[in-house]
């Protein structure tokens, strides 16, 4: 944020703020006194590294957020997953009572920077940036929430609610439909969700958003001396693997909020995949036609429909082989898609009341195609729901993620205030 806009930003808010009740302007007050200490938790969860396969360092992360949903009087618990997952689990913190709306609130533990990559701790780049692995995606969104509540219960405005808090340790990898039973179920005794996934900025929330599913190509061909490719050995394994996903993309890469992303591919005289660890060895020399050949990769889409004509079309385009090659494609679901519809604009509605009456300006609904598929769309079939609630920044999934600390203290403001509202 430009600094003559934050300023502006600013004077704005000190006119309309009136425009809060009392109890809420001490909310806001609170939440104020409070930032010294909401960004050195920040700086602290985001120096440990919770990359989804760290299943210690999603516990770490875990034990320090459970420990202050402790102190606010919550009841927390760690749901632990089956070994054969190879997941850490997830941590649950509850409260309940007869005010307002049962809300469930979404976060997640885990991050996309495995152990393996070189940590790139939290560093304040100056006044109204820092940076860090998962600053943004998701632990400022994390600390989001408990700042809220840490505000609310300063004020007693906790007392009387219901409020199921749900961060998961595996939204970045998640391990299959075992994983979300339990945070499911919960969702379900609830009236609201909120999650509190990246914010694009003050005055954009998301109300839809894409899914996302996985697929693997694999495509077997002759193998020999590579003077005899295009005749009595055909093309080979990497020929077909190309042709397969140039066709993908000619055919499918112009549809609205549809794409699908290889994101591994290998080929040669023998590939080897360790799921386990995301990783490939394969062997190949560059006299020998290619044998084999392993394609990894998303499909991320707006609807079920969307998916599934998705599915059929690839599964065309891979039946239409080279000579002499065989490949097969197989799909894995993955994250369901979060249609936009009424009752999500309502939520957002109130977001917009929230924001104007801080006089943070109007919040209007993001684009779904710019979003990329998060844990709220499993509870979306079930209620109102919205995202992007949580800590605003760029740069996300890379070494340059950063938070914009600027809005940071306002989110936190408007998420404490939107959470008072809905639970009176």
């Amino acid at each position: 944020m430009k600094p003559i806009l934050y300023f502006v930003l600013l004077a704005s808010y000190a006119v309309t703020a009136q425009s809060l009740t009392k109890p809420e302007t001490n909310v806001v007050t609170t939440v104020k006194k409070r930032m010294p200490e909401t960004e050195a938790f920040l700086e602290k969860v985001v120096n440990i590294n919770s990359g989804t396969l760290n299943k210690e360092g999603v516990r770490n992360v875990g034990k320090l957020m459970s420990d202050e949903f402790d102190k606010l009087g919550f009841k927390t618990e760690w749901i632990s997953l089956p070994d054969s997952l190879n997941r850490s689990g997830h941590l649950v913190a509850t409260r309940q009572g007869k005010k307002g709306k049962k809300l469930f609130l979404i976060g997640h533990l885990d991050t996309v920077f495995e152990k393996s990559l070189p940590m790139e701790p939290f560093t304040r780049v100056n006044d109204s940036t820092a940076s860090g692995q998962g600053v943004n995606d998701i632990k400022g969104g994390d600390v989001v929430i408990i700042a809220a509540l840490k505000a609310l219960h300063e004020q007693k405005l906790l007392d009387d609610t219901s409020i199921t808090i749900y961060f998961t340790g595996d939204e970045e990898s998640n391990g299959g439909p075992e994983s979300r039973r339990d945070f499911i179920d919960r969702a379900k005794r609830c009236d609201v969700a909120l999650a509190f996934e990246t914010a694009q900025n003050l005055n954009t929330i998301t109300t839809g958003r894409r899914g996302s599913s996985s697929w693997t190509l694999n495509v077997k061909a002759r193998s020999g001396h590579s003077s005899r490719v295009f005749s009595d050995l055909g093309y080979g394994a990497i020929y077909e693997a190309a042709r397969i996903l140039t066709e993908f993309r000619r055919v499918l890469g112009q549809e609205e909020y549809l794409t699908f992303n290889p994101g591994l591919i290998v080929g040669g005289s023998e590939v080897k995949y360790d799921d386990k660890n995301a990783k490939a060895e394969t062997v190949g020399k560059t006299n020998i036609v290619a044998g084999t050949a392993l394609v990894k990769g998303d499909l991320r889409f707006l609807t079920e429909t969307q998916k599934e004509k998705a599915r059929a079309r690839m599964r065309e385009i891979v039946d239409k082989s080279l000579p002499l090659t065989k490949a097969t494609i197989t799909f894995a679901d993955g994250i369901p898609g979060m249609e936009p519809n009424a009752a999500n604009d309502e939520l957002r509605k109130q977001v917009d009341k929230v924001s104007q009456d801080m006089g943070l300006g109007p919040v209007k609904a993001g684009d779904p195609g710019s979003r990329g598929a998060g844990d709220v769309s499993f509870v979306a079939q079930y209620m109102p729901c919205i995202d992007g609630l949580g800590a605003s920044g760029k740069g996300a999934h890379s070494i340059e993620e950063n938070i914009n600390m600027k809005e940071f203290p306002f989110l936190i403001q408007r998420a404490a205030v939107l959470i008072y509202r809905l639970t009176r």
